[in-house]
């Protein structure tokens, strides 16, 4: 995995645990508009334009690689086409923003997106903003090291357990 993917797996997982840590009993179907503008600033300072960023951009990159392997002598149109298409798409990265945002909206109330934006502005929830992804990051390392090494006990009992019902593994 590179960096820059766990730090965007990192922001994903930020947002998630943002979403199952505020959860309220209350559910919005019908956000207002200004739940919906709550929720869009706490998307924004959550850095969830710039985890959305490359959505726009890798989809046209996953359907443009699914025309080269038939026409690997098209890749230079091809990518033509792909720089085009980023520059007319790019600004649909609004409508995805809203789409987030309008989930949290109707996750959350008014009242507790409120709540949410002042924690986040305060100085702990500045400083969660800056080490979460950095904390997460360590997290995952830690958590796929930690079942390295489980993965080895169970792979012992398995052997040792198969070896009393006469087994060789």
């Amino acid at each position: 995995m590179t960096f820059r993917w766990i730090n965007r797996l990192a922001l994903a997982a930020s947002l998630a645990l943002a979403c199952l840590a505020f959860a309220g009993a209350a559910r919005a179907e019908n956000p207002t508009p200004a739940a919906l503008a709550l929720a869009k600033e706490l998307v924004a300072l959550k850095g969830g334009a710039a985890m959305f960023d490359p959505l726009i951009p890798g989809v046209i990159e996953r359907v443009k690689n699914n025309f080269v392997p038939t026409n690997p002598t098209l890749l230079g149109p091809l990518n033509e086409v792909a720089a085009a298409l980023k520059k007319e798409y790019g600004a649909k990265r609004v409508d995805v923003l809203n789409e987030v945002a309008r989930a949290y909206a109707e996750h959350f109330t008014e009242a507790e997106l409120k709540d949410i934006l002042v924690f986040y502005k305060s100085p702990a929830g500045r400083k969660m903003l800056a080490e979460e992804p950095k904390a997460i990051e360590q997290s995952l390392r830690a958590a796929q090291d930690w079942a390295g090494k489980f993965s080895d006990v169970v792979l012992q009992r398995f052997r040792t357990e198969m070896k009393k019902k006469g087994y060789d593994l």
